[in-house]
Parts: structure tokens; sequence; C-alpha cells
């Protein structure tokens, strides 16, 4: 059973261009993803911004990616960070979150995201109180689909670290107390997890009373490390077999669009293969399709050198990688000349800011 696949853009860091979320809406719904989460955390007005409007101009592009996706038969989707709202849901905060609802609704929002990620959780009666908060944007939004991203969306214990030791029982009062019809979001045994076991999924499914819908952290490459990395290879530790376990599939992608589009066909192959998949196999196809066969030579040949060594290793290779992928007029090629220009660099205020 293929789970239904999608795009979430959950990174922090430089945001895609809506010219580049549309070729990448158009490129994957030839490959089975049906549904696109506009998402990125530099968009401060669905965050801690989110009272605030988005101006203008930014309105017409979201809805000319959402009439975009509706025309490839992609169901459009918006992540909204109520930044902390469920600490003090008071009548001013309805009032301003009513009016955010309603101005997603006209921008032609079919599945709307609740995202509780990456804020202190450290509340009394947090599970309740996002339940509540959950259920009354329900009710007065117009979207067809829900789901929530909890604040602890991973058994990983580095979220205890950041934002304060998870309430006792979160998940199960989480899951018991939503209506089973909204999904829940889950990143798995890590916050970027290497694979996914039916044992593991089967446990969080019981835990949430539903089947869990997969944020995977592959392959985004923010944050001080990974935007070191560029994030190439195909899916591994996917096995097609889970997708009788889950809800969806959702790839939360990286800072380079084209490049992200190889990973991304992979999963689709893992899905559509099963058994028969090969992964390297799988990425040297990708990257013809998404690069053409000349540049995706040079880049299978890289590889080692793009993902793994990292930009702050290339040492004396770094200028021979410059120009030989400088010469290339190719969009893949140019991003990966960005890359190694240092334009994707990581900073702490990037963190600080979303």
């Amino acid at each position: 059973m293929t789970a239904e696949l999608g795009i979430v853009e959950g990174y922090y860091g430089q945001p895609w261009s809506w010219r580049a979320r549309q070729e990448t809406v158009a490129h994957l719904a030839g490959h089975g993803y049906r549904f696109y989460i506009y998402s990125p955390k530099a968009d401060t007005f669905l965050r801690r911004r989110w009272r605030e409007d988005h101006p203008a101009d930014v309105n017409e592009q979201i809805r000319r990616l959402a009439a975009r996706c509706g025309e490839l038969g992609v169901r459009f989707g918006l992540g909204l960070s109520p930044f902390e709202l469920y600490r003090e849901f008071d009548d001013g905060a309805r009032d301003a979150l009513a009016h955010k609802l309603a101005s997603l609704d006209a921008l032609g929002v079919k599945q709307l995201a609740i995202l509780f990620d990456d804020m202190r959780g450290d509340a009394p009666d947090l599970a309740q109180s996002q339940v509540r908060l959950v259920h009354w944007i329900a009710e007065r939004s117009h979207a067809e689909r829900f789901s929530v991203c909890p604040t602890y969306y991973t058994d990983d214990p580095l979220l205890d670290r950041y934002f304060g030791e998870r309430p006792s029982d979160y998940l199960a009062q989480l899951g018991a107390g939503l209506d089973p019809r909204i999904d829940v979001f889950w990143t798995g045994e890590e916050v970027c997890s290497s694979e996914y076991g039916r044992a593991h999924l089967t446990r969080i499914a019981e835990t949430l009373r539903r089947k869990p819908l997969l944020w995977d952290n592959y392959p985004v490459n923010d944050g001080p490390i990974m935007s070191m990395h560029l994030h190439l290879r195909g899916f591994t530790g996917r096995a097609a077999s889970n997708g009788d376990l889950l809800a969806g599939h959702a790839v939360n992608p990286a800072l380079q669009p084209v490049l992200s589009r190889i990973p991304a066909l992979t999963l689709a192959e893992c899905y559509r293969r099963g058994d028969a998949y090969a992964y390297a196999a799988a990425f040297s196809r990708a990257a013809v399709e998404v690069l053409g066969a000349h540049l995706a030579e040079k880049v299978v040949r890289d590889l080692p050198l793009l993902q793994d060594r990292g930009l702050d290793r290339l040492g004396d290779l770094a200028p021979r990688l410059r120009q030989e992928y400088a010469a290339i007029d190719h969009p893949g090629a140019r991003e990966i000349v960005a890359w190694l220009d240092g334009d994707f660099r990581f900073s702490a205020a990037m963190f600080e800011g979303a």
C-alpha cells in the first residue's frame, strides 16, 4: 500500500522562491505527490507575527500557488504556528485567530496544519490546551483536512533539552482528545530519523489512536551542521510495506528546491517498486531526470564530496568544483555554486528570528 506523498516546507533558513515552489509542485505531481504544505519557518506571519496579515504581494503569491496546486490535482496546505497561543487563549487571541483563519480561507487553503513544533512545552495541561485550540480552529476554518504537529513530535530527548521536559503521557492525551479525523505529524524515533520500523510506527499509532502522518526530515539541510551538506542520495530506511501504517508521508525538503527533487523522486520509486527498490540506481535515474545526463554524471561522481565531506572540509577541491559547475547553465548547477559560495550557510539568528 503506497502512502500518500507530499511536501511540507518546514525548514529554517533561506526560503524558496515562488517560481521554485510552482515548478516543484508541477514536477512532483507527475510522480504521485498529492499534497503540498507551505510553511517555511522564515515566514514570520505564520509564526511569531501570526496575528498580522501577510503583505498583499505575498498573499497573491500564496493564492497563485494554491491555484496551481489545484490545477495539478495537488491539495494545497498551509502550516500555521500560532506561537505558544495555548498558554493564553483569551478573547483578544480568539478574535485575532478568527481573522487569520478567514484570511487563509480566502487564499484557497485546503489542508490546514496547526504546528506546535519548536515551542516551549513545559506547561500545565499542555495536551488538553492544544486539543481545545485545534478543535476551535477546525470548527471555524473552511479547510477540508486538518493536521497537527505536536510540541513533542519525536521520541528524541533533544526536544526536552531545548523546549522543556515533556509532560507525562503527553502524546497519549493528545491522541485521546483529538478528533480522529485530524492527522498528527511524527518525525520518528529521532528528529532526523534514519529509518522507520514497523514496530515503532505501530506503537505510535496505538498511542495516538490513529496512523501517524510522517514528517520526514530528509533531505532537509537547515541548521549549522546540516547546511554544510547537500542531501542528494536516494531514500533508505523507508520500506514501502510501511504504507499501510501511515496516514501519509510528507517530505521536508532541502534549502535547494531543484536538488530536493532528486531524493523526492526516489521516495516515490521506493513505494512504487517495493522490494525491488535500489536506492543508488534510483538516485542515478532521478538525477538524470532532474538535472540532465551531463550534469547528473558530475553530481553522481561528486556525491561523496557534496553530501558526505561537506563544504567546510572541501579545502582545495572547492575552487575546482565551483569552476566546473559554474560552467553549466542549469538551475541545479547554480544551486551547487551558491552552496559552494556559502549562500546557504546557517546562523543562529535564523533560529531565533523564526
